[in-house]
């Protein structure tokens, strides 16, 4: 992991308040960050990604510096940017910041719609990454930071990742804070209702994780009461079907039905990268002479898996395969986050993809 000098966080926050854009590391992934109080450098963001700009943003703060205290006032912080800070929002808070968990608020007025979608809701969160810590603790505000990535694309798990992502950018700061150690974007919550938390996003952070710290029930969205109109759930980042997609069309296959996926692909050329559990026996390659299969082995631990999914999907992707298989992960909670980013890449996964991107 590098460390940076101050004088580089510095330069870092100066770029910030003048409305340039830092990329920086956090927990999940890197972060394309801007000033979350100045519209232009909001919009210099959704510009750099080719994101629609009806799509939220999370807003991310820095935790308040420990010293002696044995509670972290969390209050000071969050309250300028909501409108209400329940009380199960601060067991929230205290049990999961800094990490990889965001909550969704109503929005105090003062929130800039640039960084809602136009919505009356806001995404905080507090990254645990130590050095987007000092980045905001420096800057002394709240910074926007969707994944520093061109839209729909694999979130970058590396400074390298964002680089190449935005190759003609000149000018674009990046700190270098190693690989990211969870590797999927963070759990996200919405407590905007006010009288339930409802799972907008899963994460590494799971429902029964949150009820044993918390004692929080977490309703799935489908549970809510229909009548209530579904469509009042927030729309929030990465909830859009095809999302972290490889330009490589990918599919899932269940246990030893590889033949199966491909019959998919009928005209198939003959390069196909195979993800297998590291836990699992070879595969078995007779009755598909034409097709060059290579495995790739994939760690079985949820934690691992998660934290190098982008990476291996990313690797992948630029070794021109004809296809990419991975197994679908097995059924549990603890796999509902990357199952998630699995099924978006799948969908959004392919040549076709390209297109997103001229829209």
């Amino acid at each position: 992991m590098s460390t940076h000098s101050s004088v580089v966080i510095d330069e870092a926050v100066q770029t910030l308040r003048d409305g340039g854009l830092v990329a920086f590391p956090t927990e999940t992934v890197y972060g394309l960050g801007a000033d979350a109080k100045n519209p232009e450098a909001i919009q210099k963001i959704f510009t750099a990604k080719g994101r629609p700009s009806s799509h939220p943003v999370i807003v991310h703060l820095a935790a308040p510096e420990k010293f002696d205290q044995a509670v972290i006032d969390w209050t000071s912080l969050v309250s300028p940017w909501v409108r209400d800070l329940s009380e199960d929002a601060l067991k929230l808070i205290n049990a999961f910041w800094p990490g990889p968990l965001t909550l969704v608020f109503k929005k105090d007025k003062s929130v800039l719609n640039e960084l809602t979608g136009g919505q009356d809701t806001v995404a905080i969160r507090a990254p645990a990454h130590p050095l987007a810590q000092e980045l905001l603790r420096k800057f002394k505000g709240g910074v926007v930071a969707p994944s520093a990535n061109r839209f729909g694309k694999i979130s970058p798990t590396s400074a390298a990742d964002v680089r190449s992502e935005f190759e003609g950018m000149l000018g674009l700061m990046i700190l270098d804070g190693g690989d990211c150690e969870v590797g999927i974007e963070s759990t996200i919550l919405d407590l905007s209702s006010g009288d339930h938390a409802v799972l907008l996003r899963p994460g590494i952070i799971t429902p029964s994780e949150i009820f044993t710290k918390t004692g929080i029930k977490v309703y799935q969205s489908g549970d809510i009461d229909q009548n209530k109109d579904a469509a009042a759930l927030p729309r929030v980042s990465g909830s859009l079907r095809a999302h972290y997609a490889p330009t490589t069309p990918l599919r899932m296959y269940s246990a030893g039905r590889v033949l199966d996926a491909l019959s998919e692909f009928p005209d198939i050329k003959s390069r196909v990268a195979v993800a297998v559990w590291d836990s699992d026996s070879s595969l078995s390659h007779e009755g598909h002479p034409s097709v060059h299969f290579e495995e790739v082995l994939i760690p079985s631990d949820c934690g691992t898996f998660a934290s190098r999914l982008y990476r291996s999907l990313r690797d992948l992707d630029q070794q021109g395969w004809d296809l990419i298989l991975f197994p679908e992960p097995p059924p549990g909670e603890e796999w509902d986050g990357v199952r998630d980013r699995l099924q978006r890449a799948c969908f959004g996964s392919g040549p076709s993809s390209i297109n997103h991107d001229n829209n």
